[in-house]
């Protein structure tokens, strides 16, 4: 049983969390490894590509429209990045750029984490004050 109708994305957006900090670490681990290219786990970008299949369901004149978000499909995708500067050995990873990634990419799991638990602390007393009925 989820606490709503969100938690299962929070969940994929931490797991996905998880899995670009790892990319992340892997590229500030190679940052001496002659020829690496920079890698980045991307799932914005695909995301947005899926929003024109979203449509728009409306059961009744009154109600709001609600988005029918069937998103699963939508998987994160590593890539290359292109254009960046390489050195004389071939490796293009910029230490400044990955650990602006990595503090933004925390502050984001960090957020998702919080979200997760306020969510489930709201289920969590729904579920008692039902039983004190």
């Amino acid at each position: 049983m989820e606490a709503s109708s969100i938690s299962n994305k929070l969940y994929e957006q931490l797991n996905f969390r998880a899995e670009k900090q790892k990319v992340i670490s892997s590229n500030i681990a190679n940052i001496n490894t002659p020829n690496y290219k920079t890698k980045e786990l991307v799932f914005e970008d695909e995301l947005n590509s899926q929003t024109n299949m979203l449509k728009m369901k409306q059961t009744n004149s009154k109600h709001i429209s609600t988005i029918d978000n069937n998103l699963s499909s939508v998987n994160p995708k590593l890539l290359e990045v292109q254009g960046l500067q390489e050195q004389n050995d071939g490796n293009n990873v910029n230490l400044d750029s990955q650990m602006s990634e990595m503090s933004k990419n925390k502050v984001l799991y960090d957020a998702i984490q919080s979200s997760i638990r306020r969510d489930s602390k709201l289920f969590r007393s729904v579920i008692e004050s039902s039983a004190k009925n």
